[in-house]
């Protein structure tokens, strides 16, 4: 089993970790950062396939206290119904931790590499020559060195920086990917899950060469930046709460809409008195038919005074030639 995960895990990631110092001029802290990266790479579509899970869990959080109040009384068909729901809209639960499983391996092999390539007595050394491939580049560039910024990647942080910064940086990612809740339960459990991971990943650190603690850094901050680019700061940034006005500002709002209330009434007023006036609905003439005879016996006095005009012209026009 052993040699099954050497061959698989350990000497692939080793070699890699140091053909990339050989690159990044000896330094090993570099190699683990650029690992990281492609690690997070490699593994973006599942990332961004849990982030989209994330964000479609929060939109249905509405139909979830829905559920939680009409099945109140029964757990079991309540779980049916979310599990029902989460089935329609393509949302795995369990693929939040996806990632972090992927990852797991990496984690081991890069703690053993770490102990393996920055190999400080005769007997380590001899054991790392067993895991190393036959290419000239590896063994020119062993040994590596360990030192990195104010860091020994073999031993933890004696300073307790890295620590602090595993926890800060998890526990933004964390309040980022959280989902908010009006069931209390949950809303506890989220609590929990902000501060257990952050804590347990700098207690990692504390225990472990630091060289794992910039892997869990490095890999957060990567994190954050794919997540902003999906959902936003997500839960980092809290809603805005909704300003109460002033007393001369609710006062000033009622006014207002009295006054367009009245501008209204007096335009449908208007409105209704013209269509009252001229016939368009129940009202002087009352219906269609009347309206019709209406203007019919308008138009014929009209024909009837053009004509009345009409011979009053002729006959000036005759009196005028008279006089002449």
């Amino acid at each position: 089993m052993t040699d099954i995960w050497n061959i698989i895990f350990l000497n692939p990631l080793l070699n890699v970790m140091i053909v990339l110092a050989d690159f990044l001029l000896g330094s090993f802290g570099l190699a683990i950062i650029v690992l990281t990266i492609i690690v997070r790479l490699v593994i973006l579509p599942v990332t961004l396939k849990q982030l989209r899970s994330t964000k479609a869990m929060q939109e249905l959080q509405p139909k979830l206290v829905e559920l939680q109040k009409k099945y109140a009384k029964d757990r079991q068909r309540l779980s049916q119904e979310t599990m029902l729901l989460y089935k329609e809209h393509g949302i795995n639960p369990l693929g939040c931790i996806w990632p972090m499983l992927i990852q797991l391996p990496v984690w081991i092999a890069l703690f053993q590499s770490i102990r393996q390539a920055l190999a400080a007595t005769p007997e380590e050394l001899l054991s790392l020559s067993n895991h190393l491939y036959s290419w000239a580049v590896v063994n020119q560039t062993v040994p590596l060195e360990s030192n990195f910024l104010w860091l020994n990647l073999a031993i933890p942080d004696p300073f307790y920086i890295l620590p602090i910064l595993v926890g800060v940086t998890m526990w933004v990612q964390q309040k980022m990917t959280t989902q908010s809740s009006t069931d209390p339960a949950q809303k506890k459990a989220g609590t929990m899950m902000q501060v257990m991971f952050p804590l347990m990943f700098a207690f990692i650190t504390l225990s472990f060469p630091s060289g794992l603690g910039v892997y869990f850094v490095v890999s957060a901050i990567v994190g954050i930046i794919i997540q902003y680019f999906v959902t936003g700061w997500g839960g980092l940034v809290r809603a805005k709460p909704s300003v109460i006005p002033t007393y001369k500002q609710a006062r000033k709002m009622v006014e207002e809409d009295v006054i367009e209330s009245q501008v209204v009434d007096e335009e449908k007023k208007e409105q209704d008195e013209t269509d009252s006036y001229f016939g368009t609905s129940k009202g002087l003439f009352g219906d269609k038919k009347l309206d019709d005879d209406v203007e019919a016996q308008i138009k014929e006095k009209g024909i009837k005074d053009g004509r009345i005009r009409s011979k009053r012209k002729d006959s000036r026009r005759s009196d005028r030639r008279g006089h002449r």
